[in-house]
């Protein structure tokens, strides 16, 4: 299953996704996917690296659905809201569907 690698960015607690080049974006359609263990693995070190230089905290992989049409949907509940930025935005948050 297709996975990609969050946390939240640590200046602000946005909600962020591991990025190629090892950069991070807020936008979960740019991040970089993992198809096989050893993928997640591998962004996993460069994501945990980010968060020992203080960039990012509570790293982890996340399972998402790549539909017929390349975007991202994250597969739980939880992370659809993390992937809206309802937890930390405030403005216009409402107008984000799940």
């Amino acid at each position: 299953m297709p996975s990609v690698v969050t946390a939240n960015r640590l200046d602000d607690g946005i909600v962020v996704y591991l990025a190629p080049k090892a950069e991070w974006t807020e936008d979960i359609e740019k991040a970089e996917r993992a198809e096989t263990d050893d993928e997640v693995e591998a962004l996993e070190a460069i994501a945990q690296k980010a968060e020992r230089d203080r960039i990012v905290i509570s790293v982890y992989p996340m399972p998402v659905e790549v539909k017929d049409d390349g975007t991202i949907d994250p597969i739980s509940v939880r992370e659809r809201i993390r992937a809206a930025h309802r937890t930390t935005l405030t403005k216009d948050w409402y107008d984000v569907p799940l």
